[in-house]
């Protein structure tokens, strides 16, 4: 192949006709590192696929030496259906995908290494859970006091930071992260044995693996001549780590993102990362894509008129040669219900008189609590609606039976996936049988599985239970042998026939049963679309690691027509013609917690501005005077974002009977004192004061919660841990707590 040094390609026209002249300037910049700040709606998957079709039409590189990484499974496949068009038969061994796909298919290859087998199992959310019960059983660890969601919040914590165990243990100033440290070590340990990882191991078992070979560090940073990087503003220390070790030799990285739409704090997201690219490449050319594509005139400069009031942030603005559109509208109603009402006789109004579809409209929310009385209004008037984010399809209860049968057939090693469905569907086997197991394996040194299969030479399990054990070990041993001479849809539908699933729930005979059984039958056939649409190459692992990295929006389906319902932080990368915006109070959006916290304040006037530029053509804001919460209705202010927003740009629609609206600034009170209710953080499923929290009493100092405890409807008992008063009880709001 020809390098770059030794001859540069010429633009082919069909590369440089559809591009500004922004575009075509960061497109054309293919060495060395690259900063391309990319405002919403203002083309960055075109630069980055363009890019692409540059550096392979013009001979700078192989397909085998891009690395392209993108956050969603949704935005890697439109990439590379994108890059497939521009140049066709160059797609054959390029890297395009999330990060955690890119990073599992890394360490797949290099497993051994690092003493895991290419087989490993990824744990969600769930099965981390249940891993760290077992942990904190076998330490002797009371689970009340330390709660498997609050070890886990703090281990992920620590590992997007990239902390290991032994450093965790090291910075342990308290008692109680001492002994998360031992929780956290342990776990890890489990996690190896299970030959398993969760979701934060993808991004920093890779660096470990660089750190511990650096001649499998030298290999992909020589294969990986041209690194790029889409939203580069929602990356955490991990991933920023990593990307820096693997761009050290060639340096030709380019990053493209918007430190306007970072709003993934709460989950280890660093905007420190983007803000500070010139720092780490001081020679970095940097291009800013300000045109956008997609918004009206106003709706942009209602958007910008918030976010320019961040200080940290590049500064740009968006403009655009559409027309200047309609007004802002902002809906100023007296209860959450009668919010609810004017939202769906708003939408519906726009169909009739824009001819749209229900597709075209998307409602957002900041927490998921919001969106009951919207799914009452939309149901009341016979209009379909999608949720995306509730309820993951993968995460039911009978989808996840069957998948654990599958994992295990795939990785014997995976005890969380054995303990799950040895008993399912019943065979006898209790907790009593399962420990007796499970203790013979500890004393052999060998799998919880490979125990089963010498379950007559355990002592004190029954005849009978423990010919349910060995029949239980020959199926799956019968279904493992099968693996390479049938399909994965074949395996699949063969075993859940076979164990009975479908039968038992058919038998129960109720909706309910019936409607489980209907979720069996889906993940079947979506198996067999994975092995149709893979072919020769489809294999059970494969299904197994696209269902771990599935997120919400890769099983949303956009061509339904219906009505969107979504919080603001999954609507990030949308767009729909019209948009409402609701909750805009003070307490809510903002949320209460970032009240008190200026980066996290930003992050709220961020997410401000992700909401408002999803929106095409038109958008509404609204906010209510009183919102129910925990059965109680509380007054509420307006938003400070309804303030910062040009009064010339919005028209104001009150339906409030004791003082309508006369001029447009009187929708938006000063009165900061103004007593405002809390709300839950429901999309980032993290309650204001939440377990593993660190806060500071006037009179006890400082210490860490330890459980939380509905009192009443507008109280909340907290169990806090004060590093030198001991453990006291509170109760909210009474209790002057404040968040460190």
């Amino acid at each position: 192949m020809t390098r770059a040094s030794e001859k540069k390609g010429t633009s082919p026209e069909w590369l440089t006709a559809d591009l500004n002249d922004a575009q075509s300037q960061a497109v054309a910049k293919t060495d060395g590192p690259v900063l391309i700040l990319a405002g919403a709606g203002s083309g960055k998957t075109r630069v980055l696929t363009y890019r692409i079709a540059w550096l392979l039409a013009n001979g700078l590189a192989e397909p085998r030496e891009i690395l392209a990484m993108t956050f969603t499974n949704k935005a890697a496949g439109e990439m590379r259906e994108r890059v497939r068009k521009l140049v066709p038969e160059m797609l054959s061994g390029m890297w395009i995908g999330t990060f955690h796909s890119l990073f599992a298919r890394l360490l797949r290859r290099e497993a051994e290494r690092i003493n895991y087998a290419s087989n490993f199992a990824i744990y969600d959310d769930d099965d981390q859970h249940s891993l760290i019960k077992t942990v904190l059983n076998d330490l002797k660890i009371p689970v009340n006091d330390f709660p498997p969601k609050m070890i886990s919040y703090k281990t992920s914590s620590a590992k997007n930071a990239f902390i290991l165990p032994e450093q965790f243990a090291r910075m342990a100033a308290t008692r109680q992260d001492q002994i998360i440290a031992t929780i956290y070590s342990t776990y890890q340990t489990r996690l190896r044995e299970n030959n398993a990882m969760d979701f934060d191991d993808l991004l920093i078992k890779p660096i470990e693996l660089f750190q511990l070979y650096p001649l499998v560090l030298e290999y992909y940073q020589e294969r990986f001549r041209y690194i790029l990087v889409d939203e580069y503003q929602d990356t955490n220390h991990a991933q920023y780590v990593a990307l820096k070790m693997l761009a050290a030799r060639h340096r030709n990285i380019c990053v493209v993102g918007d430190d306007d739409q970072s709003i993934y704090r709460w989950r280890g997201a660093e905007i420190r990362n983007i803000l500070d690219f010139e720092n780490d490449y001081p020679d970095c050319a940097k291009f800013r894509l300000e045109q956008n594509y997609r918004s009206t005139r106003n709706i942009l400069a209602v958007a910008h008129s918030v976010v320019r009031n961040n200080r940290q942030r590049h500064e740009k603005k968006l403009w655009t040669e559409k027309p200047e559109g309609d007004l802002i509208t902002l809906l100023e109603v007296e209860d959450d219900l009668e919010e609810a009402r004017t939202v769906v006789n708003k939408l519906a109004l726009e169909m009739r008189a824009n001819h749209m579809d229900f597709q075209d409209i998307a409602v957002l929310y900041r927490t998921n609590a919001q969106s009951r009385v919207l799914e009452e209004a939309l149901r009341r008037e016979n209009i379909p609606y999608i949720i995306v984010g509730g309820v993951k399809f993968y995460e039911r209860k009978e989808v996840k039976d069957v998948i654990a049968y599958l994992r295990l057939l795939s990785n014997p090693a995976d005890t969380i996936s054995l303990r799950r469905i040895i008993n399912y569907p019943a065979r006898g086997i209790g907790e009593t049988t399962l420990g007796r197991i499970e203790a013979y394996a500890q004393e052999k040194k060998i799998s919880i599985f490979a125990a089963t299969g010498q379950v007559q030479q355990i002592p004190g399990i029954a005849a009978r239970t423990a010919e349910q054990v060995a029949a239980f070990h020959g199926l799956l041993n019968k279904y493992t042998a099968l693996r390479e001479e049938i399909s994965p849809a074949e395996l699949a539908a063969s075993l859940v026939n076979e164990v009975g699933i479908l039968r038992d729930f058919k038998q129960e005979g109720t909706i309910e049963s019936l409607s489980r059984a209907e979720n069996v039958r889906e993940l079947l056939l979506a198996i067999a679309e994975f092995t149709s649409s893979a072919g020769g190459e489809a294999t059970l692992d494969g299904f197994l690691e696209n269902v771990a990295l599935t997120s919400d929006l890769d099983s949303w389906d956009d061509r339904a027509n219906a009505v969107t319902l979504m919080t603001l932080h999954s609507a990030k990368g949308l767009e729909f013609p019209v948009v409402f915006i609701t909750g805009l109070e003070e307490g809510l959006f903002p949320i209460s917690r970032s009240l008190a916290d200026p980066p996290a304040l930003e992050e709220e006037r961020r997410l401000f501005y992700v909401g408002a530029t999803r929106a095409k053509v038109k958008l509404y804001l609204s906010w209510a005077r009183n919102r129910r919460k925990f059965g109680e209705t509380s007054a509420s202010i307006a938003s400070r974002f309804l303030r910062e927003v040009e009064p010339a740009l919005v028209q104001v629609e009150s339906s409030y009977r004791a003082a309508p609206i006369r001029r447009q600034r009187s929708s938006f009170p000063r009165r900061e004192a103004d007593p405002m209710p809390r709300y839950e953080d429901e999309s980032q499923e993290v309650l204001e004061y939440r377990v593993g929290m660190r806060v500071h009493h006037p009179t006890f100092g400082k210490g860490t919660i330890m459980r939380l405890e509905p009192s009443s409807a507008s109280s909340l008992k907290l169990r806090v841990l004060f590093d030198q008063a001991g453990e006291k009880r509170l109760v909210l709001p009474y209790a002057k707590l404040e968040i460190l």
